[in-house]
């Protein structure tokens, strides 16, 4: 008992009980997947509340001194009919909102298991084990504090539990602009408690009571045919009422209550009085139709192509070992389950995060769960290692065939969480677009590989664009770096359109007569029709000639300057209709197993070609009055100031384009900007610059707010030290990092995203500060070409080896599954679910990975 009262004394100082702002790692280890059900527990730093597995616990006391760990170690053991049925508890209720750990939302206190949990105090580098009840005998000021600190522990909220609640909350309502000062129209008739109908169509069910003149129709009508005949928005849009609830969700608790005008469901405090002037006693009423939140869960279950891509309804043979982990859904991440499998069968990301990953964690920061490095590294050595993928303890003997083989796999919490971090929607646990993420986890790897190693280079290639002018003749070559290529879906080169137009009137008679609508018929498209829509001519009507010094037509072409070693390709499935509403092209195309560019590759300038001067189109042109778009102007102090914009419209831009892009709601300058700076080159073009420059401080702001340099000599608070240390550790220079601090007021997230965004300026400068004012020997540089993106080239020739597939009708729903090509046979990979193949539905894919094929 002494050497343990000794060694407690000389560790007490380093205990610290979590405070309210503390993140308490106690589920998962920051260095690999072990948890407190693994073998030898999870060991809780007691100074910084990190958590460490078994292998990495030493790791961490050599690099930080700290010695004081709380050594959690749980044993699962299935509940006992007794505790499942004898405790009189009332059945589970159905969840009915998309949230965790809220009213209405999944229930994540209700476990599966019971564990016996073990906890022992254990002080390096001895690894000398207290048992807690051991502490009983020393002395009181030892005992109190030490149990104080663990009592913290244990009863704190976990890190990866805060951040999943965060994560789900993000589908709150909010109050409607409408609900305190909502008209009521006088004399309107008593509503009765029930049989209500549509006012147009007599439908029954899926029926709206509008709150300001109190007539009923029914709702929007669904994908599928199902659902209303739009009749409640068409009396919005003729009567302009605006909030209307939806009859048998009311209940004392309140009911969905949508506003047509904000365009969501909203909340209305005062629902109880707006409904009482109907003759509704909310108070009294009940539940007799589904809320818009148990129709969307029941609508993701009835898609048609689920059973074809996730290969149901089949007894797949389950794969386990390296390199075929399972994930597990943390809540619609399958799309970020599907994207990381595919990246760790690319040997470049092994050879990056995997191989080196010893490094990584030897260079990895004071609290390592916030480095994206050792964050990548630790998910692509679980996929790798094969220590994750073992057969789930099947609890039901009688669980279908095609549910059979489920892993317990990994759950990559603190990836998604700090991957997510800041963004609007990869930091919630909503549906996300798989080829967004793809471009986003892409865009981080540059953040952190700008001074080592680069594995993007694999995916990274060069498009040359030629723009013609149709009437000078003459050309303009220009080059750009992408990563992915999208092919868009000419539904006209459809092999089958009898079919489908026999289909489509099926389809509208029985939306006529109200019966389930028939089988579905896709289209089936030749991948051939998607590559020449590709390689097609493009119109641009409103393009600015430099030849002619005014404006054109002009023909667009693109092809390939460069061939990666990994081509991915994104099928456009999802698009927008002419109303601007989402919707999602179903298709099956022919994708082939192999693939030959080579008749798509650019060759520049021509022979008889004549280039168009290199002058940038003026922001005034000549035909037009100077105050049409831009003007020199006066200031307060008689000094000329910059140009601005004097009119909403400009006769440079398609103001078609920029309408287009308003309407999507952007910012009215970042649209005028977007369509200026893609030279009209059409709505396509401008949407990419929009959606690439959205983080960029000056993204809203007047063209000649944009295009100023921004001084690195601004005024204000100096640049915090160490947010100047932390972006030079990313490759930066001194001054390159004050000047994005500056730039940014000292905010450290937004100078990273600001220094990314103009990085071809910073590198200019750069290069132009070595040629000018040094001497010969301090300009060697002088003579090189300025620096870029690496980019691989070789032969077009390229074999599917991976395809990542979506379900549903939109990326805001549905489900993600990906197949790769492994040791020469597909294999499938549901979350935990890790198969062989027997039908891999290639027609079928969103985003297709092709590798090179070495001649």
């Amino acid at each position: 008992m002494a050497d343990v009262k000794d060694a407690l004394l000389s560790v007490l100082p380093t205990i610290r009980v979590p405070r309210a702002g503390d993140r308490v790692h106690k589920d998962e280890c920051a260095y690999s997947f072990h948890t407190p059900e693994t073998d030898s527990g999870l060991y809780i730093c007691m100074n910084t509340f990190l958590g460490f597995g078994r292998p990495y616990v030493e790791q961490q006391y050599n690099k930080t001194g700290q010695r004081a760990f709380l050594n959690i170690k749980r044993t699962p053991k299935m509940k006992s009919d007794e505790s499942n049925s004898g405790t009189g508890d009332p059945p589970r209720k159905k969840p009915t909102r998309l949230a965790i750990g809220m009213e209405g939302g999944f229930d994540m206190t209700e476990e599966q298991c019971e564990y016996e949990e073990v906890l022992k105090l254990v002080i390096l580098p001895e690894f000398l084990e207290i048992p807690r009840d051991g502490l009983s005998g020393l002395p009181e000021m030892v005992r109190d504090r030490v149990s104080s600190a663990i009592d913290a522990i244990l009863s704190a909220d976990s890190a990866s539990r805060k951040q999943e609640i965060q994560a789900w909350d993000g589908e709150v309502r909010q109050v409607s602009k409408h609900a305190f000062n909502l008209q009521q129209l006088q004399g309107v008739p008593r509503i009765p408690p029930c049989g209500w109908k549509c006012s147009v169509c007599d439908l029954r069910e899926n029926l709206w009571l509008n709150m300001t003149d109190g007539a009923i129709f029914c709702g929007r009508r669904y994908f599928d045919g199902s659902g209303g005949n739009n009749h409640a928005l068409q009396h919005y849009q003729e009567t302009g009422f605006p909030l209307a609830v939806k009859l048998g969700t009311i209940t004392p608790d309140g009911g969905d209550v949508y506003s047509y005008d904000e365009d969501d469901m909203v909340l209305d405090p005062n629902l109880a009085e707006h409904l009482s002037h109907f003759g509704i006693d909310m108070m009294k009423m009940q539940k007799t139709d589904k809320t818009m939140t148990e129709l969307e869960i029941d609508m993701n279950q009835r898609i048609g192509e689920w059973e074809v891509i996730q290969e149901s309804g089949v007894q797949l043979q389950p794969l386990y070992g390296s390199g075929y982990t399972g994930i597990q859904n943390l809540g619609n991440s399958c799309y970020l389950n599907s994207t990381m499998q595919v990246i760790f069968s690319i040997p470049a990301f092994q050879r990056k995060y995997v191989e080196r990953m010893e490094q990584i964690y030897h260079k990895s920061p004071a609290d390592p769960t916030q480095d994206f490095n050792t964050q990548v590294a630790k998910l692509g050595h679980g996929l790798l290692s094969g220590e994750y993928s073992k057969p789930a303890l099947e609890k039901d003997s009688d669980i279908a065939p095609e549910h059979k083989g489920l892993q317990d796999g990994l759950a990559p919490r603190m990836f998604k969480a700090l991957i997510g971090k800041g963004h609007p929607e990869f930091s919630t646990n909503r549906q996300q677009d798989a080829q967004e993420f793809f471009l986003h986890f892409i865009n981080m790897v540059e953040r952190n590989c700008r001074s080592s190693s680069n594995p993007n280079e694999v995916f990274r290639f060069l498009v040359e664009e030629k723009i013609k002018c149709l009437v000078s003749q003459k050309v303009k070559y220009t080059q750009r770096v992408e990563y992915m290529l999208q092919l868009p879906v000419p539904m006209e080169a459809a092999l089958n359109k009898e079919e489908l137009s026999a289909y489509e009137q099926c389809r509208l008679q029985a939306e006529r007569e109200h019966r389930p609508p028939p089988e579905l018929v896709r289209a089936r498209i030749p991948f051939t029709s998607c590559l020449e829509a590709f390689a097609a001519p493009e119109q641009l009507d409103e393009f600015w000639s430099a030849a002619l010094q005014a404006k054109s037509n002009a023909l667009k072409t693109s092809r390939f300057a460069s061939f990666p070693d990994y081509l991915v390709i994104q099928i456009k499935k999802f698009t927008f209709g002419l109303d601007w509403v989402p919707k999602k092209l179903d298709v099956s195309i022919d994708v082939p197993d192999e693939l030959d560019l080579s008749d798509f590759r650019g060759g520049g300038l021509q022979g008889g070609e004549e280039e168009l001067p290199d002058v940038a189109p003026p922001l005034v042109t000549p035909d037009e009055p100077k105050g049409s778009l831009g003007f020199y102007g006066l200031d307060d102090d008689d000094s000329y100031c910059s140009p601005h914009f004097s009119s909403p419209t400009s006769p440079v831009l398609d103001e078609s384009v920029v309408t287009q892009l308003i309407e999507m709601g952007f910012p009215a300058e970042a649209c005028r900007k977007a369509v200026y700076y893609t030279g009209n080159s059409g709505a396509e073009a401008a949407m990419t610059w929009v959606m690439s420059h959205m983080d960029d401080p000056d993204f809203a702001l007047p063209m000649s707010g944009a295009s100023a340099p921004l001084s690195a000599s601004t005024g204000g608070d100096p640049p915090s030290e160490e947010h100047v240390a932390t972006i030079i550790s990313m490759g930066f220079s001194q001054e390159q990092a004050v000047k994005a601090l500056r730039a940014t007021n000292n905010n450290l997230e937004r100078a990273v995203d600001w220094i990314f965004s103009h990085i071809d300026d910073l590198d200019a400068e750069a290069s132009m500060d070595l040629s000018e004012g040094r001497s010969a020997a301090e300009s060697v540089s002088e003579s090189l070409p300025p620096a870029g993106p690496r980019v691989r080239d070789g032969a077009g020739r390229y074999e599917l080896f991976a395809f990542i597939s979506h379900m549903g009708t939109s990326t805001m729903c549905g489900h993600y599954v990906c197949h790769i090509k492994k040791e020469g046979r597909w294999v499938i990979y549901n979350d935990q679910k890790v198969c062989a193949s027997e039908k891999p539905p290639k027609d079928l894919g969103y985003i297709y990975f092709y590798q090179r094929i070495q001649s």
